[in-house]
Formats: C-alpha cells, sequence, structure tokens
C-alpha cells in the first residue's frame, strides 16, 4: 500500500525515521512560506529561554512553554487547513472561507490564552 509520499507503508524504526523527515520538511514548508509561523517562532525563540531562566516553579514554567508551543502547533495545522482549502480550489466557496476563519480562530484562542497565561504567571504572580 503507497502513502501521500508515493513510498510503501514501512514499519519500526523505519516508519519513525521516515515520519521524521516528513516532520522536519513540514517545518521547512512552514518557515518557507508562512509569515505567521515565522513570526511566532520568532517570538517563541525568545519567550521559551525566559520561561527557562524566570525564578518560577516548575509547574509555572510548563505552562508558560506549553502556552507557546501550543501557538506554533495551532498554526501548523492552520497552514494546513489553509493549504488543502487552496489546493481544493480558489473560486469563492462559503464552506472553504469558514474552514479558513475557523483555523484562524484557534490560532487567535492560542494567542489569547499565551498572552493570559504569560500575564497571569510572570507580571501578576512574580512583579
Amino acid at each position: 500500500m503507497k502513502t501521500v509520499h508515493g513510498m510503501h507503508k514501512s514499519s519500526g524504526w523505519k516508519r519513525i525515521i521516515k515520519a521524521g523527515g516528513y516532520s522536519l520538511k513540514g517545518f521547512r514548508a512552514a518557515f518557507a512560506h508562512e509569515a505567521a509561523f515565522r513570526q511566532e517562532l520568532l517570538i517563541a525563540l525568545v519567550l521559551i529561554p525566559l520561561a527557562v531562566f524566570l525564578d518560577l516553579q516548575t509547574l509555572e514554567r510548563v505552562m508558560l512553554i506549553a502556552c507557546v508551543c501550543l501557538v506554533l502547533i495551532v498554526e501548523l495545522l492552520n497552514s494546513a487547513i489553509e493549504a488543502v482549502v487552496d489546493r481544493v480550489g480558489t473560486e469563492f466557496n462559503e464552506l472553504a472561507g469558514r474552514a479558513k476563519d475557523l483555523g484562524s480562530a484557534a490560532v487567535l484562542t492560542s494567542l489569547l490564552l499565551t498572552v493570559y497565561v504569560w500575564v497571569e504567571i510572570v507580571l501578576i504572580r512574580h512583579v
């Protein structure tokens, strides 16, 4: 049985290595084609080290880093939705527009959650 990538299904370590390669390809594509992902990655490269160096309890640190990673995850999923919708067609379609809007709303929700958690933990509890 062939996969989307045109290869036969693998098992064990070979499958894991191939999956890792596909994931790296996805990260490269997001970085190359998605300005929002690049911007959020830049923010993550500042906030994650900051979370490591702040004097916080372990759970607080984990929450700060997890929220930042969640933004990247949701942005990757949103970009995947947009790519599939754009692949299907460029003409206006209400459902395609709804799919893109829902993906965008998911990104906004993850960003708002991240801002709330960072403000609550860093600014309110530790200042």
